[in-house]
């Protein structure tokens, strides 16, 4: 049984992955193809479901209500206003906000009729609110201004589809189209100065109204352009379609087929919302196929999640490893069935991992990292891969144990980051650039992760020494404390040359975009430090100024630079690659500091005090592994 469960891990892991491929007929309301329609919103065409997955991660942090999915609360929200105010929605955590709102203090999410009270007051506020600097703000006014641009994206996304308070929007748009040769003629009439007929043309303006607050506020541009138009960026919202109507123009079948929907919708008829849909879906595919074709591609992607599937195996692979490292001594042949099957479960998540950042890179027709979400990725790509050459070169889980912490803790952090909306939005013009995003960006970050798994190294030999006797472990004449320090040297080589030729690829960057290769930008000035740093261990250890210990603790302070650089300089709030501060993030930083300042400090105690180097500690076996044979 232990000779096979590696293998049995990996094949319900594999079936469990698998298994969400297949996507399980839908009946009643086709929710599914309703979030597979492209629309166009933050510059590029996306499916609504990652409207629906975007704007409810910035209002509820979490891609679901309940039991309803992402794609069925949008189609509420934007067809049927009035029960999707009654959905708790809203999250507030601080309670002085709570009070403040007289909402019941023990919920965690609130809806908008609990809010609608005060949402003067929000407003009021905010405004004011507006004007303190982010760093400046308290925890109540970051709270308060978040509430408020959720309630704006609600708001917004309930004046997408149909008018406040209709019901029956295809009524609604047939009796706009009837009224709309009167109407017109009566307007004439009226800017002639000659008699019109005024109750024809009120009622065009009470149309018009309705349909001028669509054009301003509505969220998505569901409306595709005509399909003789000169541009197919040139999408519409609903409101500015209607409006031209008015002008001449030819009603859009896009606006017909989404009233069909919203009326089918809430007259709860799903065989008449099914209808309208694929009506829709086959005039798409016959003008729209590239665009139909791209949003269902990124709607695959929204539900097959690779990353959160990477996160359960590498979290189940890192429980595996440490088991394997805590039993090498005591159970060698226990220890090596744990270490084999969290090598392949890290092995799995790897290549789900990778899947995924080629998938991005497909759908945006970009190199892997365009901004922070996509750096987090990347560099827990990056370690996975030296994780696993580690774990090949030296087989007692370490390795393992590395790769998947690395990789669990940079997808949690790009989680987190998703937090702010769309991760695929347009880049900046400056950064508009595929050469220079694979060449400068792709090798700095290389040099980031590659600073990180030195540093995770010296975190794991620390440990360790401090709490076992494996760094004595030795497999022919190599020693494991040894081999671990000529890995962490061999990636700070690594590191030094990635991260000092990146940093030269991007002050030519930014000689072509800004007219001057060096600025003393503080993003410019982080990558700068995480060279000097790498150059500083490399020189030391030349030089035999530190020894293992002493270059495994410079090692772990790596990790302080690099995410400082990758981290803190984006929060100043100055500088060309600034993005603003963020309360939330600041903190997790200054806790990750103190975490390593924490086991330097660990690894400064005396030798004597570590249990691989105390006097009289037990030997470990040399026969507890069978791992690959280590280079000298």
């Amino acid at each position: 049984m232990k000779k096979f469960l590696p293998w049995i891990l990996v094949a319900v892991f594999a079936a469990w992955v698998l298994s969400t491929l297949r996507e399980k007929p839908q009946a009643g309301f086709h929710t599914r193809e309703f979030g597979k329609l492209p629309v166009l919103l933050g510059g590029r065409i996306q499916p609504l479901d990652s409207v629906a997955r975007n704007t409810l991660l910035q209002i509820r942090e979490r891609q679901s209500v309940g039991p309803m999915g992402a794609t069925a609360w949008l189609m509420e929200t934007m067809m049927n206003p009035g029960a999707a105010d009654k959905l708790d929605i809203f999250r507030i955590d601080n309670l002085e906000l709570r009070n403040a709102l007289q909402v019941p203090a023990k919920q965690e999410y609130y809806s908008f009729h609990q809010i609608e009270p005060h949402l003067d007051d929000i407003s009021k506020q905010a405004q004011r609110f507006n004007d303190i600097p982010d760093a400046d703000r308290s925890a109540y006014q970051r709270e308060l201004l978040k509430l408020d641009n959720a309630l704006e994206i609600d708001q917004r996304l309930k004046l997408s589809l149909c008018p406040p308070g209709t019901a029956d929007f295809a009524g609604q748009l047939a009796a706009y189209e009837r009224a709309l040769p009167t109407g017109l003629a009566a307007a004439q009439a009226r800017n002639a100065g000659k008699t019109y007929d005024q109750t024809a043309f009120n009622r065009l303006l009470d149309f018009l109204a309705g349909y001028d607050t669509l054009a301003q506020y509505a969220y998505p541009l569901v409306v595709p352009p005509a399909p003789d138009a000169k541009s197919r960026a040139d999408w519409q919202n609903i409101g500015k379609s209607l409006m031209a109507v008015a002008r001449g123009q030819d009603l859009p079948p896009a606006v017909k087929d989404y009233a069909a929907m919203t009326t089918a919708y809430n007259r709860n008829q799903p065989a008449a919302f099914n209808q309208a849909l694929d009506d829709y879906r086959h005039w798409l595919g016959r003008w729209f196929a590239p665009e139909t074709r791209h949003a269902a591609r990124e709607f695959f992607f929204n539900q097959f999640q690779p990353f959160y599937k990477a996160i359960v195996i590498y979290v189940t692979a890192f429980l595996l490893a440490v088991l394997a490292l805590l039993t090498f001594a005591l159970a060698p042949k226990l220890s090596e069935t744990l270490r084999r099957s969290a090598f392949w479960l890290v092995l799995l998540g790897g290549l789900i991992h990778t899947f995924g950042l080629l998938f991005r890179m497909w759908l945006e027709g970009r190199p892997p990292v365009t901004n922070l979400y996509s750096s987090a990725i990347f560099i827990g790509w990056g370690c996975v891969v030296l994780g696993l050459v580690l774990e090949r070169v030296f087989a007692v889980g370490l390795g393992s144990a590395v790769a998947s912490f690395a990789g669990f803790v940079t997808l949690v952090i790009a989680h987190n980051l998703s937090m702010d909306g769309d991760t695929m939005e347009m880049l900046r013009a400056v950064l508009d650039t595929n050469f220079w995003l694979a060449t400068h960006v792709v090798v700095v970050t290389l040099g980031y992760a590659s600073t990180f798994m030195a540093g995770l190294l010296g975190v794991a030999y620390i440990l360790l020494g401090l709490f076992t006797p494996l760094l004595k472990y030795k497999s022919g004449d190599l020693e494991l404390g040894k081999v671990l320090a000529k890995m962490a040297y061999g990636i700070v080589c690594f590191a030094a040359l990635f991260s000092f030729t990146g940093t030269v690829l991007g002050g030519i960057w930014a000689d072509q975009s800004w007219g001057r290769f060096w600025g003393w930008d503080p993003k410019e000035n982080g990558a700068l430090l995480i060279v000097l740093w790498n150059a500083a261990i490399l020189h030391a250890r030349w030089g035999g100024m530190v020894r293992e210990r002493g270059l495994m603790n410079m090692v772990i302070f790596g990790n302080i630079v690099t995410s400082w650089s990758w981290f803190g300089v984006n929060m100043l709030g100055i500088g060309l690659h600034s993005y603003g501060f963020m309360a939330a993030a600041f903190w997790w930083l200054l806790a990750f500091v103190a975490s390593q300042a924490a086991v330097i400090l660990l690894g400064l105690l005396p030798q004597t005090l570590w249990r691989s180097f105390r006097a009289g500690a037990p030997a470990v076996p040399k026969t507890a592994i069978s791992g690959a044979a280590l280079p000298s």
